[in-house]
């Protein structure tokens, strides 16, 4: 059989049982076994970071509870890519990259997805530093830099949410279309096989951008009409800000 035809029909097999994230067995063990060497540094800078806040604030670790929840359930609404080997789904980690920074989010994201593997079989165990790196760290990263750069450029806490959730979504499966490009290649181009996995994941993904980004602002506006002094506890708003929108 032609690589090009394997390749193909592992793509067009590979979600049957419709596993979260990238499934188990689809990336071969050292590109596994990368990933999680990449993911493990983030992960420990984000139990750092937690135990150092949980040090000044002890309301940090409810939060981040809080947050892992939120972000365990919104990432539990699989939709399928059979071309893809995996599913699309809303990730949730822009929510917690913004309100708690993108290290702890890293940290959320991962406990998320390590018991997502676990209890409900979405995603694989070998696959999970790839997929803590996709979602966890690109996407938090992502939903954190978009967020603050809109601020300092005079965007509106909606505005800055909003594309912070599309662009954190849409960053997340980039990172999972090249994994899987980079993975199941072998010899052949990773540009065409990358190009077909964006494409695959378009239909689903694009509108589910959107459908975070407005998650993400809704939840960002919501807690600043109800609890405004959370968000300039976090550093998200200005005492100014507070006063201006009471006045």
């Amino acid at each position: 059989m032609k690589k090009p035809v394997a390749i193909a029909l592992l793509l067009a097999g590979a979600s049957p049982a419709h596993a979260m994230h990238i499934s188990e067995g689809i990336l071969p063990l050292p590109w596994a076994a990368l990933w999680f060497a990449l993911a493990l540094p983030f992960v420990m800078l984000g139990c750092r970071e937690l135990k150092k806040l949980s040090q000044e604030d002890l309301s940090i670790k409810p939060l981040v509870g809080l947050l892992a929840a939120v972000v365990f359930i919104i990432s539990c609404m699989p939709i399928p890519v059979p071309t893809a080997g995996t599913c699309s789904h809303p990730c949730g980690t822009a929510i917690a990259a913004v309100l708690v920074g993108p290290s702890i989010s890293v940290l959320i994201s991962t406990v998320a997805l390590l018991i997502q593997a676990l209890v409900m079989a979405h995603g694989g165990l070998t696959t999970l530093g790839a997929d803590i790196v996709s979602m966890g760290v690109i996407g938090s990263f992502t939903g954190y830099a978009t967020f603050k750069g809109l601020r300092r450029l005079g965007a509106s806490l909606g505005i800055a949410a909003f594309c912070a959730g599309v662009l954190t979504d849409w960053a997340t499966y980039t990172a999972t279309a090249v994994e899987l490009a980079s993975g199941i290649r072998g010899s052949d181009p990773f540009l065409p096989l990358f190009t077909k996995i964006v494409i695959a994941f378009v239909p689903t993904q694009l509108p589910l951008g959107l459908l975070e980004g407005a998650m993400t602002a809704g939840m960002v506006t919501l807690l600043a009409r109800k609890r405004p002094d959370l968000l300039v506890k976090m550093r998200l708003m200005k005492q100014q800000e507070v006063a201006d929108a009471r006045s």
